[in-house]
């Protein structure tokens, strides 16, 4: 058993759900011991030991990693994800399993992402084959297969399992993550990932280290997912008291335009949850501000989440050339959808970024 502070019960249950990581993610610094590159913490470990992670480990000198279960499954909108230029108005059978690379006091997952680190969230793992999820994906009428609810970095292995199966039978395939990355995993990723989703919690790495996570790692794996051509989209979560500043959003706008203009910006609404419940909820003003914000910085493609019909324009796509409604959304619903197959306003034929066949 490797060593750890665990539940042991869950621990004991995990660690047969395992089987040897891929050599592209592992480097063996000698006989025992290894590095491994899943997530931007980079986790030198020793025999016997655990990861940041908790959920990948050293065994005899083999990096052992999860496979087989999931512990969160769900088909619901894509534009839930949230991926707005990606199949608009249709679903995604969405999997993730234990464990995290960051503890967020305000976590919406913790009961998948903390469940190692807290004994009150309870969840259990569940048995699965990567071909039962592709089934389910047909069964569901889905259109698009991710990996969610925990951090799928540190599942790396058991996501693309499913992605090489799920893409052969026509599937695209998305990552929805904290964006803790490292080249090696991107590299190992692309062959079979279309989508990536960011959350940029932050720009100050004073908040990150909050989270257990650093902020240039996750400046790094912007630039890095779009430089590899995965469709990409970036997540803030406006937390009044923590990120809210315009400061702060300016800084995190001018950094994603100077990625690519084109990259969508999803500013969204906090709601008090888990240990963060000191802070005050947004309000919709302060997501039209951060809208505002995005466009004044030449951002092309901003949305307000998390609060349905109170954010004006800022759920809708428009085209950035001729400003003609292209998506109407309520929330994850698609009220009227004009972009064609090719991708281009059917007003002025400009190209709008995104997967929409």
């Amino acid at each position: 058993m490797p060593m750890g502070t665990r539940s042991s019960s869950l621990a004991d249950v995990l660690d047969e759900l395992t089987a040897e990581g891929a050599a592209e993610l592992t480097e063996h610094i000698n006989d025992k011991d290894l590095r491994c590159y899943a997530c931007g913490h980079r986790c030198l470990i020793r025999e016997g030991k655990r990861g940041i992670c908790k959920v990948r480990y050293n065994e005899e000198g083999r990096l052992m990693v999860p496979k087989n279960y999931v512990a969160a499954l769900a088909c619901d909108p894509t534009e839930k994800k949230p991926f707005f230029h990606a199949l608009p108005g249709s679903d995604t059978l969405t999997f993730g399993m234990l464990g995290c690379d960051l503890h967020c006091a305000y976590c919406q997952n913790w009961l998948t992402s903390q469940a190692l680190r807290d004994e009150t969230a309870g969840t259990q793992p569940k048995v699965v084959t990567a071909e039962r999820l592709v089934s389910l994906a047909h069964a569901y009428g889905a259109s698009m297969v991710g990996s969610s609810y925990n951090e799928p970095l540190i599942t790396a292995e058991w996501a693309v399992d499913v992605f090489k199966l799920a893409k052969p039978e026509g599937f695209k395939t998305a990552f929805i993550s904290n964006g803790n990355a490292t080249p090696q995993v991107l590299d190992y990723l692309r062959p079979w990932t279309d989508c990536y989703k960011i959350d940029l919690k932050s720009m100050s790495d004073r908040n990150y280290r909050q989270l257990g996570g650093v902020v240039d790692n996750i400046l790094e794996t912007v630039k890095m997912v779009h430089e590899r051509g995965f469709w990409e989209e970036i997540v803030t979560l406006v937390i009044p008291g923590f990120n809210a500043s315009e400061d702060e959003l300016r800084r995190a706008a001018d950094f994603i335009a100077s990625v690519s203009p084109d990259i969508p910006w999803h500013v969204t609404a906090f709601h008090q949850d888990y240990n963060m419940t000191e802070n005050a909820n947004t309000t919709a003003e302060q997501l039209i501000r951060a809208c505002e914000i995005g466009r004044e910085a030449g951002l092309r493609y901003i949305y307000a989440g998390n609060l349905p019909g109170r954010v004006g324009r800022w759920e809708n796509t428009y085209c950035p050339s001729c400003d003609e409604l292209l998506i109407e959304r309520y929330g994850y619903i698609i009220r009227k959808m004009k972009i064609p197959h090719d991708g281009k306003c059917p007003n002025c034929a400009t190209v709008i970024p995104g997967i929409w066949a």
